[in-house]
């Protein structure tokens, strides 16, 4: 599928800044176990456990960082457990951290199982959100947007209180200030529980969609829709309600739809599949930061495409090194078509 006359070009610039994103998420402590033979109930089963910096929002601002935005800036909420070692991992990864220390909830963990025999590395997640879903409307201030072009809402605040507030408060401050607003639905599981017509009412003035698969059907009521096909009509239906809504297909690649049709679509990048864990996260830092470096569509969609390979390529949710230089990953300039 090709891309009709304007539909790759960038977005409109921002009158509020300069290319700073600003990320309102989630940052929790992942410990990854994978595991090469099935569970054992019961009894052992062996793996290599790491435990490491995690949570959606803060690797999508750490991928942004690394694929090229010099102006990253994170705010989330943390226990005192682990608040400083989340802020200094942050820092290292060229994120200007804003961590809201909660006084009573310990920080948010998940367990991520992870079969290592399988082909694609799926995971599965064992969650305890502790701090980070109780992200207060008193830890936002509009000031945050200082400069700010886009902002990015991790899903998961819609699915709890106060968090959900937190979030349509920056959501309507962003609006406020011509900022452009991206949302990642973050999790299918939850997306049920929290009722999805709730999830569509709290995003809306919302520009940029990037669900997955699972999700994007959810949202449209074409859960277990068949191939291509029945993914391609649910983004073309969000698309009716979002400007912008971008599908990550894991192995199949991603698509991306406007006013009701499908305009690109790329393939997934080969990759050795060791860990899948935060492939979305990876994908949705890429494609922003590659927006804001003056992408166009398809191209965005490509480096996102690249970003979550090298995520599934290695163990944990975050970049293995220091942010890249020069733009786009990899220094080449950013084509505007």
């Amino acid at each position: 599928m090709t891309a009709s006359s304007g539909a790759d070009q960038p977005p409109p610039p921002s009158s509020n800044g300069t290319g700073a994103l600003l990320v309102v998420g989630d940052v929790v402590t992942d410990i990854v176990a994978r595991h090469r033979t099935p569970l054992a109930p019961g009894t052992d089963t062996v793996a290599a456990i790491r435990t490491v910096p995690g949570g959606a929002g803060a690797n999508v601002a750490c991928w942004a960082a690394h694929w090229g935005c010099r102006d990253v800036r994170f705010l989330g909420r943390a226990g005192a457990d682990a608040a400083a070692w989340h802020e200094e991992a942050l820092r290292a990864a060229a994120v200007r951290p804003h961590i809201a220390v909660d006084p009573d909830a310990p920080t948010g963990t998940v367990i991520s199982l992870v079969d290592a025999a399988g082909a694609a590395a799926e995971r599965t997640f064992l969650t305890d959100s502790g701090a980070a879903l109780r992200l207060s409307p008193a830890d936002w201030t509009p000031s945050l947007l200082d400069g700010v072009t886009w902002l990015h809402l991790s899903g998961y605040l819609f699915f709890a209180e106060p968090s959900r507030a937190t979030a349509r408060a920056a959501l309507a401050s962003a609006r406020a200030r011509g900022v452009t607003v991206s949302v990642d639905p973050a999790s299918a599981g939850f997306l049920v529980r929290h009722g999805v017509d709730r999830f569509l009412a709290d995003g809306a003035g919302v520009d940029v969609l990037l669900p997955s698969r699972d999700e994007a059907e959810l949202l449209t009521g074409q859960s277990g829709a068949a191939g291509v096909t029945g993914i391609a009509d649910a983004a073309a239906e969000l698309s009716r309600r979002f400007p912008e809504v971008v599908v990550k297909l894991g192995g199949e690649g991603a698509l991306a739809a406007r006013d009701g049709r499908v305009r690109v679509r790329v393939p997934a990048v080969r990759a050795d599949a060791r860990d899948s864990t935060g492939a979305g996260d990876a994908f949705t830092g890429a494609f922003i930061a590659s927006r804001l470096a003056g992408a166009g569509l398809r191209e965005a969609v490509s480096e996102g495409c690249r970003a979550g390979a090298r995520a599934v390529s290695r163990v944990g949710a975050r970049p293995e090194r220091a942010p890249l230089s020069g733009g786009l990953e990899g220094g080449r300039a950013p084509r505007g078509t």
